[in-house]
């Protein structure tokens, strides 16, 4: 059986509840603690495809470093955005759940659950 993987912020409240919604589930998960154990650009890549969006879509623009970094900037490319990400894990939504070759955002938890219920 496939792992569900799980973008994991263990300090963000969405997370530590979409991972109890995991875990009662009985699906195996792997948690990736994504601030810790960096992402590749890659893997940021491959969700943005599952989840079908663009960076903007899975970053977190209200973030105080977004607007220091100047990331609204429309001239940004996507790879530019993408390698933000890269170097600043906290920009990214969370959590993200990636399961049988789809993913889903987890705001809202509802998400998560259309997602395991396919």
């Amino acid at each position: 059986m496939e792992k569900l993987k799980i973008w994991h912020n263990e300090k963000c409240t969405k997370s530590r509840n979409a991972l109890e919604l995991l875990n009662a589930s009985g699906i195996e998960i792997e948690v990736i603690n994504y601030l810790e154990n960096r992402l590749s650009k890659d893997e940021i890549k491959d969700v943005l495809r599952l989840i079908n969006t663009n960076a903007r879509g899975l970053m977190r623009v209200t973030e105080l470093l977004y607007k220091e970094l100047d990331l609204n900037n429309d001239s940004l490319s996507e790879e530019s955005l993408i390698q933000t990400m890269v170097d600043n894990p906290s920009l990214i939504q969370r959590p993200v759940v990636i399961y049988k070759g789809k993913a889903a955002l987890g705001r809202p938890i509802e998400n998560i659950l259309e997602l395991i219920s396919f």
